[in-house]
């Protein structure tokens, strides 16, 4: 089995900011793409961020130089640093990622519970 714990979210007053961490655990042979993911009331879940185990990084444009996301390869974790923040980003945030499960070997899309965020105008 694999969980994803997620942490961080809150109210927050608009440009202000707020980090999300995910720490993925369970049974891993290695983790692939990470993400995150936000649903807006009466909106589709939509990519905000995503990082490869390379590092390399993909923003939603509604995000981009707002919002940084980064990952700890050795703690299975990853991050959203979240700058600078409109009332247009409240939402449920959910953690996302591609693991290579162990013992079978095979990949699969986990999720997180999801983190509330919400921005006061």
């Amino acid at each position: 089995q694999v969980q994803l714990v997620e942490s961080g979210g809150g109210l927050v007053q608009a440009g202000g900011s707020l980090r999300l961490s995910c720490a993925v655990s369970g049974s891993i042979f290695d983790i692939k793409d990470m993400g995150w993911y936000r649903q807006a009331p009466g909106k589709q879940r939509e990519l905000v961020a995503a990082v490869t185990s390379g590092g390399t990084t993909t923003y939603a444009d509604s995000v981009k130089g707002r919002f940084t996301i980064s990952r700890d390869n050795a703690e299975n974790t990853v991050y959203l640093q979240m700058n600078s923040l409109k009332h247009e980003d409240t939402a449920v945030y959910y953690c996302n990622a591609r693991v290579v499960v162990a013992p079978t070997a095979y990949t699969m899309d986990y999720w997180g519970k999801g983190s509330l965020v919400t921005v006061s105008s």
